[in-house]
């Protein structure tokens, strides 16, 4: 049995893919409408309900405080999961883990950290990339799970490892789609077609996945979202707060932030994180 802890897009979709690959699962989300469109899984009330004889349960939450939350609150995971593991898939504060991994060691259950590139449409094709840290052993152990949902596993060390190497990823994903925006925008002011500027950029070596799919929707201005601007915001703040508890000097990332951070406030969150285009046209 596996629990599942938070159905926003990320979740959805894992969930999903572990239904058809023959898991059964038994889900929870603050939202119980959300949880309810896992066709096939038991909805419960709480985190612990979802945690309780569940081999492995998987959280896929917002942020730290959530985090904190399902895991060790009133009715929290620690509180029905004694002896399983917790798999940990959000994007969060690596410190933050790490004390969370403490915790729930002392109430008996292990944490492994795996945080994910790849979004909702890999997780469904079994395609994520997972970036794995915590005890090798539960890693191991839980593999076959793990594997029906990311085609590469890749263990980065002790607790804490995986986020920091998360947090490092989605400063480049900013970085590149602030960098499509400005010559999509240099190119549009010079009276040229956006995607003419993208045929000649994917010729190159310059050439990006993000370049090759996402980019000609940017040029259209169109922001489907499979990872939030606002999330992006508020990854971009951790990313900046751990460089700076790290003493590493981020100040491109500090640019982006500022950046991403202005665009969610200006009512652009909701849209992908793309849609940073948008504030750099003046829109948010």
């Amino acid at each position: 049995m596996i629990g599942l802890v938070g159905t926003g897009m990320l979740g959805l979709a894992v969930g999903q893919r572990l239904l058809e690959s023959g898991y059964p699962l038994q889900a929870y989300n603050r939202t119980r409408s959300k949880a309810e469109r896992l066709r096939g899984a038991r909805i419960c009330g709480s985190p612990a309900e979802a945690a309780r004889g569940a081999d492995l349960t998987i959280t896929a939450v917002t942020d730290s405080d959530a985090l904190d939350e399902v895991a060790l609150g009133p009715s929290g995971i620690a509180s029905a999961a004694g002896g399983s593991a917790v798999l940990d898939i959000s994007t969060v504060d690596p410190a933050r883990e790490r004390a969370l991994a403490e915790k729930l060691a002392g109430a008996g259950c292990g944490l492994v950290e795996g945080p994910v590139m790849g979004g909702p449409d890999a997780a469904l094709e079994g395609r994520l990339v997972m970036m794995a840290s915590g005890p090798r052993d539960l890693v191991e152990r839980h593999r076959g799970v793990l594997g029906s949902v990311a085609s590469e596993i890749i263990y980065l060390g002790p607790s804490g490892s995986a986020h920091a190497v998360k947090l490092a990823m989605n400063m480049q994903i900013a970085s590149l789609a602030i960098s499509l925006s400005e010559g999509m925008e240099l190119v549009r002011a010079s009276g040229i077609d956006p995607e003419k500027f993208l045929q000649v950029l994917n010729a190159t070596y310059f050439a990006t996945g993000m370049s090759r799919k996402k980019a000609y929707r940017m040029a259209r201005s169109e922001y489907p979202a499979t990872f939030t601007l606002a999330n992006l915001a508020k990854d971009l703040g951790l990313a900046c707060g751990h460089a700076g508890s790290v003493n590493a000097d981020v100040p491109a990332a500090e640019l982006a932030r500022k950046l991403y951070s202005e665009a969610a406030a200006g009512g652009l969150g909701d849209l992908d994180y793309t849609g940073i285009r948008e504030r750099l046209r003046g829109n948010a």
